[in-house]
């Protein structure tokens, strides 16, 4: 009787512990590749003067980079803190850089990068990734390359 009592305890809590397992999705190095080529053709075709692309998983560590030809030297490490603060706040940066020019000062202290030009990637609803850019002609122009390689992971 005591072995079945055990038994149906430590049955009981396995399955209390397999309920307690989440389940998330996260970028792959050729979807990575895909959404940078997608961002670059976009770049291109707008004449960009250069750009860093930095493609990083939904823990906002790096998984691709792609420097463009006449980029200034910090533009790569710029777009991989975009990106790495898009994906952890699972938001555009521009979102949290606008919260800070509207009052939010104390959003500095975070230790994030809130500048424009970093966008979250999504698949089925959850954040798997971002990407960020930096080294375009302007702010507005790195989300729009960003947001142009971001729509390629659909």
């Amino acid at each position: 009787m005591k072995k079945i009592f055990t038994a149906i305890c430590l049955l009981m809590f396995a399955a209390t512990v397999n309920a307690q397992v989440l389940t998330t999705k996260n970028i792959s190095l050729d979807a990575s590749k895909k959404i940078a080529d997608a961002a670059v053709t976009y770049a291109k075709s707008v004449n960009a003067p250069g750009g860093a692309i930095a493609i990083v998983d939904n823990g906002g560590n790096l998984v691709y980079l792609i420097r463009l030809d006449g980029t200034f030297a910090a533009a790569s490490e710029v777009a991989t803190h975009k990106a790495n603060t898009s994906a952890l706040f699972k938001a555009p940066s521009s979102k949290l850089e606008n919260a800070i020019n509207g009052g939010r000062q104390a959003l500095i202290t975070v230790g994030h990068t809130f500048l424009q030009g970093g966008i979250p990637i999504i698949n089925e609803g959850q954040v798997i990734g971002a990407i960020g850019v930096s080294g375009s002609a302007s702010a507005q122009q790195d989300e729009d390359i960003a947001n142009a390689g971001a729509k390629a992971a659909l």
